[in-house]
């Protein structure tokens, strides 16, 4: 009885691996499912948001005014249905207006795939636009097409734009921070004035797509409020050139910039030209800037030039 117990055990251990063995080799994605097509997915985001923006509206003239408006001002909500389940008319069409006739509509190519993505532009601002590889302090809330609200932040919060997902950077980008100074409070808290105010509707493609964080299914679209209130530029590298100068083919994309071919894209190499002087120490008229430097007169900055090697640091 023994040894059938012990054989029985040793093929259930056996099934076991080998179904380990044969999940490990044959799914690509999540859930044991091949991922999906990126073409063929972003034609069902895309059919899926614009079902979105035809049936739901938001409270327009709240924002006829101008003003310092906030997230929690905008108010989306889907068109009233009849005991058919069929979408009636817009209620209050002189207050409300649908999402669809509101909208902006954009496109961008990522992963060899063309993206549209949709901007509900509330408030423009009135400060600088974002670099793409900056910082960008916001407020915003970001929910799915059910209207679950999977992340939000109602204090003012940093990001870095290029640890955000393509979407934020695509819209932020395009809006502007606020105006002047910002005011400060008994409180302590700031007070901003005419930011950027506005929401995105981004297809999965340009948000997790297939490997979203906990709470986010796989392929969800995803639709974000936001109020923009400033921005800065960043040096990733430290190598005195701040990292939306380091997109040298003006693609803004900072990841595939790669002067020296080292797999280290600029804006995180010290040493771009790989010459063995570091990028910061071929600024030789130490003005903050090495990109104005070019010992030899061939029109390639030192920093970028590997026949010009000389270092402020042997002055």
């Amino acid at each position: 009885m023994m040894k059938l117990k012990l054989r029985s055990a040793l093929l259930l251990i056996l099934f076991l691996v080998l179904v380990m063995v044969s999940c490990n080799r044959d799914d690509d994605g999540p859930g044991g499912i091949p991922e999906a097509d990126r073409g063929e997915q972003q034609i069902k985001d895309n059919d899926s948001l614009l079902k979105y923006l035809s049936t739901h509206y938001y409270n327009a003239s709240t924002f006829a005014e101008p003003g310092n408006y906030s997230i929690n001002d905008i108010v989306i909500t889907e068109l009233p249905k009849d005991e058919n389940g069929e979408y009636l008319d817009l209620p209050d069409p002189d207050n409300n207006e649908l999402l669809i006739n509101a909208v902006e509509s954009e496109m961008v190519t990522l992963a060899e795939t063309d993206y549209t993505y949709y901007i509900l532009r509330l408030n423009t601002g009135g400060g600088e636009f974002p670099n793409f590889t900056d910082n960008v302090r916001v407020k915003y809330s970001g929910n799915l097409q059910n209207g679950n609200v999977f992340d939000s932040a109602s204090s003012p919060i940093v990001f870095d734009l290029l640890n955000v997902i393509p979407g934020w950077r695509n819209v932020l980008t395009t809006f502007k921070t606020a105006e002047g100074e910002p005011t400060s409070n008994p409180d302590g808290t700031v007070s901003y004035d005419n930011y950027g105010l506005g929401m995105m509707f981004i297809p999965s493609g340009l948000a997790y797509f297939s490997q979203p964080p906990f709470g986010i299914p796989v392929y969800s679209n995803l639709i974000f409020k936001f109020e923009l209130y400033r921005a800065d530029p960043i040096d990733h590298d430290g190598d005195l050139i701040f990292s939306h100068l380091e997109d040298l083919n003006n693609n803004q994309n900072a990841f595939d910039d790669d002067s020296d071919g080292d797999q280290i894209p600029n804006y995180r190499d010290s040493d771009d030209d790989n010459d063995g002087t570091l990028t910061r120490f071929e600024d030789l008229n130490e003005n903050g800037d090495p990109t104005d430097d070019d010992t030899d007169g061939d029109g390639i900055p030192n920093y970028l030039d590997p026949d010009d090697k000389e270092s402020n640091q042997s002055n």
